[in-house]
């Protein structure tokens, strides 16, 4: 795969995490993500809380997409706040979840908790630095169904899904 400029290869997987399995996580370091996805394109505006401290960080991120579902070219562009400000004015559909670190057999697994119209959805996601690496990983057994080629649950599809939708197909894959 031929990269575009300035692109780099991210390599991820995600699994539907059953909400009854959250609870029993042991959880640390939680950011607020608080995502844009832009009308008219691919490129997602995104705000991130360090809980802990406070830290503030913005990014501009595009992802290509791919034909191969775990690896996908994307690029981000790190943003001040005033010029997160100047591009959150655009016209777009907002997604919220808390992300959350959970070793399992010595690796950590980002855990998003979705929040607001989507409050209980849970994803487990990891990446690699290879796209042979993210395919050999392990899941934790709480990673119970996995959706990395399921477009229903990209970010960018989340964020204009009727909540409704979105429990009905993840009640369907989790039962």
């Amino acid at each position: 795969m031929q990269l575009p400029k300035y692109a780099v290869l991210e390599n991820e997987r995600r699994f539907l995490v059953r909400p009854q399995a959250v609870e029993a996580l042991a959880i640390s370091r939680r950011r607020l993500i608080e995502d844009r996805y832009l009308t008219g394109g691919r490129m997602r505006l995104r705000a991130i809380t360090d809980e802990a401290s406070g830290q503030r960080e913005f990014k501009l991120c595009k992802k290509y997409g791919s034909a191969d579902a775990v690896s996908e070219p994307i690029v981000n562009i790190y943003l001040s706040e005033a010029e997160h400000a100047a591009f959150a004015i655009l016209p777009g559909a907002d997604i919220a979840k808390r992300r959350c670190s959970v070793e399992h057999a010595g690796r950590i697994f980002s855990l998003d908790l979705f929040l607001g119209r989507l409050d209980g959805l849970a994803i487990c996601e990891a990446e690699a630095a290879t796209r042979e690496g993210i395919i050999a990983l392990a899941f934790p057994p709480w990673a119970a169904v996995e959706i990395t080629a399921d477009l229903f649950f990209s970010g960018a599809a989340l964020a204009v899904t009727p909540a409704a939708d979105v429990r009905r197909r993840a009640a369907e894959l989790l039962a």
